[in-house]
């Protein structure tokens, strides 16, 4: 799959393939807390047992077999021969692989004959790699279009949408795009997992429905759906002469989505004393998403706080401008370092200070009510300090983490290190 949304997708394909009987390799990035994250079976992170046998038959057999010095693979491309060893090993039904950035050049797309591929929502993002125009970002995205596989993708601006098709025309790839949603019945099923149905994620949802069911019909050899999908899908669905509740299931799409653990994305912690809102947009529209969410799912009447990091080429002045209007009582700019010592901690330090300079920057641009920490521990020490011990739910303080899925996995490494989505901050 391929920007922020693009991971959302993939862990909710995932669920629903998963809750339909069959055996799922995942892989994403970045991990939030554990490398382990970004190698998933059945919905689980491989076990650190797992994980150092299989690093190391990977690790000695690349190494025997290298011609130069020079020859083995980089961090991520070494992550990604991993995965396809422990997926392969596992004999996992269906894989579902999240490109790393991009796609054309990305270490993922050695795939050739891929089932069915996706864009998400496209944002200027990486754009020292991927180009500066939306334009060029899709002519990038659409390098995992592959000959003969469906592709599907949501509504894109016009020049971005007529890229994608030339690109598939190019590529002799089905492109479909998924439209919104109007069945009554599939509304139900969104409102039963929680699920906004005129909100952002019902793009995400419906890009993760039509990958999984087009899996599933090539995996049963049977027409499950018709190309038109969105507008004639319940039709299909009910057609009783294919039999289709064997293979997909309106209650098990509903299960899997209801229950799908995908933390750092819209996500609420909620602990005795603070509820902390966490989302790892980092671009413009992103934030724009992320801040439409929090008012959606914040109590009028509670404090306010931000926890902000940006890291990149990014205009962060935007950022700040856009996050001003939801009027918080205090906000902290903290590089994306825990500051607590952790078994998997390959902190950059040189990166921290740089990051450390960009929040003092930071900080002088908000003004009132801003302050500098120079760890994640810090700021949660901070706030420690400024609120009750014991609060009842209307008092409790509400703490917004975006900017960075690296701030928030910081958070995290504290907070919630083994990502049970509980914490007792």
């Amino acid at each position: 799959l391929a920007p922020r949304v693009k991971g959302t997708t993939c862990a909710f394909t995932e669920a629903i393939l998963r809750q339909h009987g069959f055996s799922t390799g995942f892989f994403s990035s970045p991990h939030l807390v554990s490398v382990r994250e970004r190698i998933r079976l059945n919905g689980e992170p491989i076990s650190q047992s797992h994980f150092a046998h299989s690093f190391w038959n990977v690790y000695r057999r690349l190494q025997q077999e290298r011609e130069y010095e020079s020859d083995m693979p980089t961090y991520f491309k070494f992550l990604t021969i991993l995965m396809f060893h422990v997926f392969l090993e596992a004999n996992v039904d269906v894989a579902i692989i999240e490109v790393g950035i991009g796609g054309e050049l990305d270490s993922t797309n050695v795939l050739r004959n891929p089932v069915c591929v996706g864009v998400t929502s496209l944002g200027l993002e990486h754009t020292s790699l991927l180009g500066n125009t939306l334009e060029e970002i899709a002519y990038q995205k659409s390098g995992i279009f592959k000959p003969y596989a469906a592709a599907f993708t949501v509504s894109q601006p016009e020049s971005a949408m007529r890229v994608l098709q030339n690109r598939a025309i190019e590529r002799q790839c089905d492109l479909r795009v998924v439209s919104n949603l109007q069945d009554k019945e599939w509304t139900d099923v969104f409102s039963l997992a929680g699920i906004d149905v005129n909100g952002v994620q019902q793009q995400n949802v419906l890009l993760s429905i039509n990958l999984a069911f087009e899996w599933m019909k090539s995996h049963n050899n049977q027409s499950v759906l018709d190309n038109k999908y969105v507008k004639d899908f319940h039709n299909n669905f009910i057609n009783d002469k294919n039999d289709l509740s064997q293979i997909i299931s309106l209650n098990k799409i509903a299960t899997a989505l209801a229950n799908c653990k995908w933390p750092g994305r819209t996500q609420i912690l909620r602990t005795n004393t603070v509820d902390f809102f966490l989302d790892g947009a980092h671009t413009i529209e992103s934030i724009v998403n992320c801040i439409s969410w929090f008012k959606r799912v914040s109590r009028g009447t509670s404090s306010k706080f931000l926890i902000f990091n940006i890291s990149g080429d990014r205009n962060s002045l935007e950022f700040l401008k856009l996050l001003k209007s939801l009027n918080f009582d205090k906000v902290y700019f903290a590089p994306n370092y825990a500051g607590v010592t952790s078994v998997e901690d390959l902190s950059d330090y040189a990166s921290i200070e740089k990051q450390r300079k960009q929040c003092k920057k930071h900080c002088e641009l908000w003004g009132k009510n801003s302050v500098m920490k120079n760890s994640i521990a810090e700021v949660l020490h901070d706030i420690k300090r400024h609120i009750p011990s014991q609060t009842i739910n209307q008092d409790k303080v509400e703490v917004l983490v975006t900017g960075s899925l690296h701030l928030i996995g910081a958070l995290l490494t504290i907070l919630d290190p083994t990502l049970t989505m509980t914490s007792d901050f």
